[in-house]
């Protein structure tokens, strides 16, 4: 495809078409993200994730160099192959007055910083029309359990509205899709508290609704899908254990239905996408073998394989978490969830879900940090099975 074209590509043309696979990324090394990718490192990673055959990438914010870095890296790829092909959707910060200080947050207040973000996210959109297909304002930002930092959706719908009159008067491109990516529940798939009238105006302002689904969160937090049932007693661990992750997609499914069905009810019909869904590695603490016993690769793997199937069948884009670990989510714990939700770890190791992508060659004369893709643990499987615990059985069931 060449550069004409690929201008041409509208989120319309990308927003569930499975031709266009997506994924989240960030680009991060180190334990802080003071310490930024360089372009040369980020366009290892585009071409990882294009011979993945991911097209869209999912970025979080605008206040570090890496996205406009990413940009730069992109259009560099695209001069140097004419076929190269790579979106963005494009994500704005947002958050509330006094979030991450030592004061009370101020839910109904935003962050004097949102407008700076909204203006970058315009300024690159507008820069780069050939490559930034969406632009979401917020990550989780509606969401209550986001304590330090969430707004009310009237902040959310105010930027939204913000955006689409941009477009409007031709400051922005006409065809440039604006949504918000966030827990489902924030979205009226859940708690009725979430119901108010302003989500219902923010559903009808937005070009389409960008949920999060966590089942391997809800191990922990909610676990009625997830254990051995007492009919599976008598099967083999890996049965239990697949049993289990498929109860894990079905219960994806419902959250996704359930703002489907909320979305329905106010008289709207537009596309619903997952912004986010994945499955951790590893986890020292509630995911992993003190507690839910959730995190290893081979139920990562099942899971990720689960959800592209489902996503891929019902035309639903799939904005899986995340490509590479990244290790400043949790700097303080090496072994904590949220530094092992990647594909690929630091190591430049694919992880199982990605094994038979390597023994396919798909990896072939690419590398990552200059060290070649290889398989975990050796592509030892017996190896890998030491490190997968058997969920306990499910009480009442």
């Amino acid at each position: 495809m060449n550069s004409k074209q690929s201008a041409e590509k509208t989120a319309k043309d990308i927003i569930g078409n499975p031709n266009y696979q997506a994924i989240c990324y960030g680009g991060f090394r180190e334990k802080t993200r003071d310490i930024e990718p360089t372009i040369a490192q980020l366009k290892e990673d585009l071409q990882l994730l294009s011979a993945m055959n991911i097209k869209v990438l999912r970025t979080y914010n605008v206040h570090n160099k890496e996205v406009s870095n990413l940009l730069i890296a992109i259009r560099e790829l695209k001069k140097e192959d004419a076929n190269f092909e790579m979106y963005l959707m494009l994500g704005a910060w947002i958050d509330c007055k006094n979030s991450w200080t030592a004061l009370q947050p101020i839910h109904n207040i935003e962050s004097d910083r949102n407008a700076i973000e909204i203006a970058e996210a315009v300024r690159l959109s507008n820069e780069y029309p050939d490559i930034i297909k969406i632009i979401a304002v917020g990550n989780e930002a509606m969401v209550k359990w986001a304590a330090s930092y969430y707004v009310e959706p009237a902040i959310i719908l105010k930027w939204v509205n913000y955006l689409q009159n941009l477009k409007k008067d031709q400051k922005l491109p006409a065809t440039l899709w604006v949504t918000s990516s966030d827990n489902f529940a924030s979205w009226g798939g859940g708690d009725n508290e979430y119901k108010v009238e302003d989500l219902n105006q923010l559903i009808i302002a937005v070009d389409y609704i960008s949920i999060h689904t966590y089942p391997m969160h809800d191990t922990h937090y909610n676990p009625k899908f997830w254990g051995v049932l007492e009919s599976e007693k008598q099967l083999s661990e890996k049965q239990k254990i697949d049993a289990a992750m498929l109860r894990s997609r079905d219960y994806a499914m419902n959250q996704y239905k359930g703002v489907y069905n909320y979305m329905k009810s106010l008289g709207v019909d537009k596309p619903i996408a997952i912004g986010e869904t994945g499955w951790s590695s590893l986890s020292s603490e509630l995911y992993g073998d003190p507690g839910s016993k959730a995190t290893d690769e081979y139920k990562s793997a099942v899971f990720y394989k689960l959800m592209r199937e489902w996503t891929d069948k019902e035309k639903i884009s799939l904005f899986y978490f995340e490509a590479f670990d990244e290790h400043w989510k949790d700097s303080g714990n090496p072994k904590g969830s949220e530094n092992h939700f990647g594909l690929i770890n630091l190591q430049g190791q694919a992880k199982y879900a990605l094994w038979e992508m390597v023994d396919k060659g798909v990896f072939k004369n690419l590398t990552r940090d200059g060290k070649p893709i290889t398989k975990t643990y050796n592509g030892n499987e017996k190896a890998l099975w030491l490190d997968v615990k058997t969920p306990s059985l499910l009480k009442n069931n």
